[in-house]
């Protein structure tokens, strides 16, 4: 079993029109015809949603994506039209809002890959291969790859896996000259995303993106971008290729999820219970530590 332990309401706003409720973001539809996300602080983990929220972890996301967009503005277009909370929306909403130009969504989950871990390594060590694609042999857990891989994934409703899917399948089902623009960008926007990060101290091991096309027909960046809920962030003074690295995301309470003091069974039929105030605090140091280290700037 997995998805939602307590699926929320969506909040009723004049003028907005409630259109989906997903594993973090609420999404609406304005009078203009714009989407409104807003970030909550809710978390998943081993594809549930958890009944405990992280205190705001939606406005780091909201505030992380918001200064990446900007670092990106020469490299890809985005989807942003303002920040401004809609009347009559409630005060917590405030720094969790985005209002997006509606596109037309590439059903694709783009994932960029310049270190060998997670899905990819189950595979390069059954294979030597990571999406189909060729790997040397003596690569182990964290190394670094030879050349940054594209490595798209299907996208996966509330509950359900990823599953990761050939270039030539992407090709199939948005078109050839689709997924080249979608590999170029992904790459080009994981470039630029991991040399600004190993700038402040921190390796970008492997991200996905979201693009979607205009009504003019552009191909943009959608979403969020380049946070520790899309990324891989590991702090590269405690690299150590061949072991599991430390990260700045919910890697304490996946932890915490699979110890006994949980007392749960993540292949059991029961959900998984409320997180103790101590891994609460530590994984909010974390998503904030990853803002301040990334942008330069204090959480405040």
């Amino acid at each position: 079993m997995s998805g939602f332990v307590e699926k929320p309401q969506p909040v009723a706003v004049p003028g907005l029109e409630h259109l989906h409720t997903g594993k973090v973001r609420d999404l609406y539809r304005d009078a203009d015809g714009h989407l409104v996300m807003v970030a909550s602080d809710r978390l998943s983990a081993y594809d549930w949603v958890l009944p405990t929220e992280i205190p705001d972890k939606g406005r780091v996301l909201t505030r992380l994506s918001l200064w990446w967009f900007e670092q990106l503005a020469d490299v890809v277009p985005n989807h942003l039209v303002s920040t401004e909370v809609p009347a009559g929306a409630p005060a917590d909403w405030a720094g969790r809002v985005m209002v997006c130009r509606a596109l037309t969504m590439v059903p694709v989950e783009c994932v960029a890959r310049g270190y060998l871990t997670g899905s990819g390594l189950v595979e390069y060590t059954a294979s030597r291969t990571v999406c189909g694609l060729a790997l040397p042999e003596g690569l182990v857990d964290g190394s670094e790859l030879p050349t940054p891989l594209f490595t798209p994934a299907t996208k996966a409703d509330v509950g359900e896996h990823d599953e990761n899917v050939s270039y030539e399948e992407v090709a199939r089902r948005v078109g050839a000259e689709t997924a080249a623009r979608l590999r170029q960008l992904t790459l080009a926007v994981y470039g630029r995303g991991r040399d600004t990060a190993r700038e402040r101290g921190i390796i970008l091991a492997d991200t996905k993106f979201e693009f979607g096309h205009t009504a003019e027909g552009e191909l943009v960046l959608a979403d969020e971008v380049l946070t520790p809920d899309s990324s891989r962030f590991w702090p590269a003074d405690r690299w150590e290729p061949g072991r599991a690295q430390p990260s700045y995301d919910k890697q304490f309470v996946r932890d915490w999820l699979t110890s006994d003091a949980s007392g749960w069974d993540r292949r059991g039929e029961q959900p998984p219970p409320p997180l103790p105030p101590e891994v609460v605090e530590r994984t909010r140091a974390k998503y904030v530590e990853a803002y301040e280290r990334l942008t330069g700037l204090p959480w405040t």
